[in-house]
């Protein structure tokens, strides 16, 4: 009998392959760290996501661990105590604050500096914009400390001068959500700017030369070429921000944070840690950030799906 066409091919495939895989060995053997890393520190760990759903014990380990019953159990725990809606509600609103009030000042910023035609003064606000990104926020903390302590706070001290009263801004439930927002803008301005401005280069020179023929000036060009140019880097950077939004920034509310702003702070990441390294209640904390992670992934693929209307999905 004749071969068919696929396993005529089958051997051509095999040998095309092999060849391809020692011509570019070199490139495969630099891989190999890459993917063992993952494979070890991001992919392995993985497995003890099954603590969720076990009653977990620390001298047992994971495997001698008994499972719960029943299996949504801490889950079911999670949701039916008080703390659910308060750490979801604050979790959520504090994502949308820094996504709503976060992205149209790099853009903007990026937009300023596109404009300056004066290459010193550009790199200077640049490079001054995007030093606050390599700060620890245990430094931007004690910036704000320095500015806003009820007691000896550079800002206080004004209003004191003025009012005779001091402002509580750090244990004021009024006004952390603001500070905090206030500061991540503060310090990732810059960074978002550099990648909008990288956006810019994309776009054709022509289209401004066009423009300005036209008689078009610089905000009619802003508006309608800037803008639509850099389109589907927005629409990219909101996705992926959307695919975090239930992140909302653990280091930084945990170091900015307090027990007077409880209500308004506490997110589950830090939910999470109390109770998962503080009270050692290690199946309860894997199961709300297997919640947490279960809705981060419905939120991006929902964003994708969206974002491909206007041609800025990531797959």
């Amino acid at each position: 009998m004749e071969k068919t066409i696929a396993e005529a091919k089958a051997p051509n495939l095999g040998t095309r392959w092999r060849r391809n895989a020692w011509r570019y060995r070199a490139l495969y053997l630099m891989m190999i760290p890459g993917l063992l890393y993952y494979a070890i520190y991001v992919y392995g760990p993985m497995y003890g996501a099954v603590i969720a759903f076990k009653d977990y014990n620390v001298t047992k380990g994971i495997f001698g661990s008994p499972w719960a019953d029943p299996w949504y159990r801490y889950f079911k725990m999670y949701l039916d105590s008080p703390y659910a809606w308060q750490t979801l509600r604050n979790t959520l609103l504090i994502s949308l604050y820094k996504l709503v009030w976060g992205m149209p000042p790099g853009i903007i910023l990026a937009i300023m500096l596109n404009e300056v035609k004066h290459k010193f003064f550009k790199r200077f606000v640049q490079t001054v914009s995007y030093l606050p990104h390599f700060l620890s926020m245990v430094i931007i903390y004690g910036l704000v400390v320095a500015l806003l302590s009820q007691t000896d706070g550079l800002v206080n001290q004004w209003i004191k001068a003025l009012t005779g009263e001091s402002v509580p801004f750090l244990t004021s439930t009024d006004w952390f959500r603001t500070i905090l927002v206030s500061t991540g803008i503060w310090q990732n301005i810059g960074w978002s700017a550099i990648i909008y401005l990288a956006a810019f280069s994309s776009i054709d020179p022509s289209l401004y030369e066009a423009a300005r023929c036209d008689g078009a000036g610089r905000r009619r060009m802003i508006w309608h070429i800037t803008l639509p140019g850099i389109r589907s880097v927005i629409l990219l950077l909101l996705v992926l921000r959307l695919g975090h939004v239930l992140d909302a920034g653990f280091e930084q509310i945990y170091i900015m944070y307090n027990v007077h702003v409880y209500p308004v702070a506490d997110i589950i990441d830090t939910w999470v840690f109390r109770v998962g390294l503080v009270d050692m209640n290690f199946s309860l904390a894997t199961a709300v950030g297997l919640f947490k992670t279960l809705i981060g992934v419905v939120l991006i693929v929902g964003a994708n799906r969206l974002a491909k209307r206007w041609e800025g999905s990531i797959w």
